[in-house]
């Protein structure tokens, strides 16, 4: 009994390392954009460019920012839960930019740990066992309609 119980212990104290899951995901900008949700929470006073994307003409810029979001991944294809992470970059953005009285906001790149990933197509998400988080930075700025 002795020995069944130590057995036990010791198996229980046997560490597994974990190991956790960091898919990186280049994926459309425009999927984004297109999503019902999108259409519903981006009011539409704010455009959005990646950086490499012709804009209007810039009028001023109001200063630069990132925002980083996460969703709950569980369940999900990595694609949804991605473009629901960057539908809430978006909405944080257009939030700040409304705010900082701008009407776009200019050269987002995705910016995770720090690490720009320019595309003027694609934004870049990173799919974990649970978590999933994208990560955008960008110019305020108020350009010719």
């Amino acid at each position: 009994m002795k020995k069944a119980l130590a057995l036990a212990l010791l198996a229980c104290a046997v560490v597994v390392p974990a190991h956790a899951r960091d898919t990186e995901l280049k994926l459309p900008f425009e999927d984004v954009l297109q999503m019902p949700e999108a259409k519903e929470k981006l009011d539409g006073s704010v455009r959005f460019f990646l950086a490499g994307q012709k804009t209007p003409k810039v009028l001023e810029k109001k200063g630069g920012d990132k925002t980083s979001k996460k969703t709950n991944g569980f369940g999900k294809d990595d694609d949804v839960a991605c473009r629901w992470a960057a539908l809430s970059a978006l909405i944080a953005l257009q939030d700040r930019a409304k705010a900082q009285g701008a009407n776009a906001v200019v050269d987002i790149v995705s910016y995770y740990k720090n690490d720009a990933f320019s595309s003027a197509t694609e934004y870049e998400c990173h799919a974990g066992n649970i978590v999933v988080g994208v990560t955008l930075k960008g110019t305020y700025a108020k350009i010719a309609n």
